[in-house]
């Protein structure tokens, strides 16, 4: 669990991208992008497959 609020999580992911920025080449930064994109983009379809299971799962237990 997060126990940062919105702005603190904002400049933690804003810190870490600068300090990514001027640790690693900017091949490897490119690489890191898109690993943390595709990152993101699988959790939000992960999280939105399950929703719609259980809203099926919802919809059929009342029919």
């Amino acid at each position: 669990m997060i126990f940062l609020n919105p702005c603190e999580l904002v400049t933690l992911i804003s810190s870490l991208a600068c300090a990514i920025s001027k640790t690693f080449s900017p091949e490897d930064t490119a690489i890191l992008a898109a690993v943390f994109t595709q990152l993101g983009d699988s959790l939000a379809t992960i999280l939105a497959a399950g929703e719609l299971c259980e809203n099926d799962e919802e919809g059929d237990s009342q029919n």
